[in-house]
């Protein structure tokens, strides 16, 4: 895995303007956006939006399995 690969997608500014609590503020941030919008569109019908959804939990999956994401975010952002 490279370095760049732990850099989050999402920008500090783009998080800001959707909102996103900062628990929320991760890798995945940049999936978590486009899914909380397709929320909103459908009224937050759970059936709506499940390719996102789907990609989204993966994504939050694989941060779990392998914390050396978390701890390189964590020496960037010292």
């Amino acid at each position: 895995m490279s370095f760049s690969a732990t850099v989050p997608k999402a920008a500090q500014q783009e998080m800001e303007a959707a909102r996103l609590d900062l628990g929320y503020r991760d890798h995945c941030a940049h999936l978590l956006i486009p899914l909380n919008e397709c929320r909103q569109q459908t009224s937050y019908m759970p059936w709506s939006c499940q390719d996102l959804r789907h990609a989204y939990e993966k994504c939050q999956y694989d941060e779990y399995a392998c914390p050396c994401l978390s701890q390189a975010t964590l020496l960037l952002l010292d």
